[in-house]
């Protein structure tokens, strides 16, 4: 691993943490040149399915724009970065599992809703005036209803 510092390629691991929610191994460093101190963290690379857009394209599925999506929606409201990639983790590792080499887009966004529900309400009727199309009031106001309800 190279240093981020000094470009160094020589680096030691201090320590090592698995991380079962991530699937992945957090490895603490030390250059072995400018004695600076970073963290790396590692994950398996699975074979990801194409994601089959509404107006039927294709393209790689791509885990910074699914980040990115749930983060806007989170746009100050009490969920935290680790919340987040959590449920960024659990949607990319259910893909993985589902060993298909297609999946709909409309499945990635349902999995994102049904997180959000159980994160954060706001963030999950933010999402959700999106990726539901609800563009008007009354609709909006309907799938507020059914979240009081529940």
């Amino acid at each position: 691993m190279r240093c981020p510092y000094c470009q160094n390629p020589d680096t030691r691991v201090l320590d090592s943490t698995r991380d079962d929610a991530h699937s992945g191994v957090r490895r603490r460093r030390e250059c072995e040149r400018c004695h600076q101190r970073f963290s790396t963290y590692e994950r398996p690379i699975l074979a990801m399915p194409l994601v089959i857009k509404a107006d039927g394209t294709r393209e790689e599925f791509d885990r910074e724009k699914l980040s990115r999506g749930i983060r806007i929606a989170c746009a100050k409201r009490p969920v935290s970065a680790t919340q987040i990639d959590q449920l960024v983790g659990e949607i990319e590792l259910a893909l993985q599992k589902m060993g298909r080499s297609e999946v709909s887009s409309r499945v990635i966004g349902d999995r994102v809703i049904n997180g959000l529900k159980g994160l954060d309400h706001i963030a999950y009727i933010r999402y959700a005036i999106v990726y539901l199309h609800l563009d008007d009031l009354h609709a909006i106001r309907t799938e507020i209803d059914q979240l009081l309800e529940g």
